[in-house]
C-alpha cells in the first residue's frame, strides 16, 4: 500500500511537473509579437488521464491554442504590417496564473504524499526491528 501512494503520487508530482512547464513557457510568450504573415505563438495546454492497467496518472495529450492570434494595432512595432498591425497569442495571462498556482499546489501535496508516505515506510521498518 505504502509503495503504491508513493507510486501514484510520483505520477502526478510528474504531471503536475509538466503542466507547470507548458504554463511556465505560455506566461514566457504572452508578449511574443509576430508579424501578420506569421503564426501567433501557440500556447501549450495538457490533457491528463488516468493509468490504463496502471495506478497513477500521465500527460495523454498536449493541445494548443489558436495560431491566428489577435491582432494589436501598433503601427510604431518593427514587426507592423502596412496596416499597423501585429500579431500576438491569445493567451489570458489571469487564466496562466491561476493554473501555475493550482499546478504547483498539486505538485507540492502529491510530494507530501511522498513523504508521509515514505516516514510510514520508516516507522513500520523501526517496528519490525524491534
Amino acid at each position: 500500500m505504502t509503495f503504491d501512494a508513493i507510486g501514484i503520487a510520483g505520477t502526478s508530482m510528474n504531471v503536475h511537473r509538466k503542466w507547470l512547464d507548458a504554463v511556465a513557457d505560455n506566461i514566457a510568450n504572452v508578449n511574443t509579437a509576430k508579424s501578420t504573415d506569421e503564426e501567433a505563438f501557440r500556447a501549450r495546454y495538457l490533457r491528463a488521464q488516468e493509468g490504463e492497467g496502471v495506478s497513477g496518472v500521465y500527460v495523454a495529450s498536449a493541445e494548443f491554442g489558436d495560431a491566428e492570434g489577435r491582432m494589436v494595432y501598433e503601427p510604431e512595432h518593427e514587426l507592423a504590417d502596412a496596416d499597423g498591425y501585429v500579431r500576438y497569442p491569445d493567451i489570458d495571462l489571469g487564466e496562466q496564473m491561476s493554473a501555475l498556482i493550482i499546478a504547483q499546489r498539486g505538485y507540492q501535496a502529491s510530494a507530501a504524499v511522498v513523504e508521509r508516505a515514505r516516514s510510514s515506510y520508516e516507522a513500520a521498518l523501526q517496528i519490525g526491528k524491534n
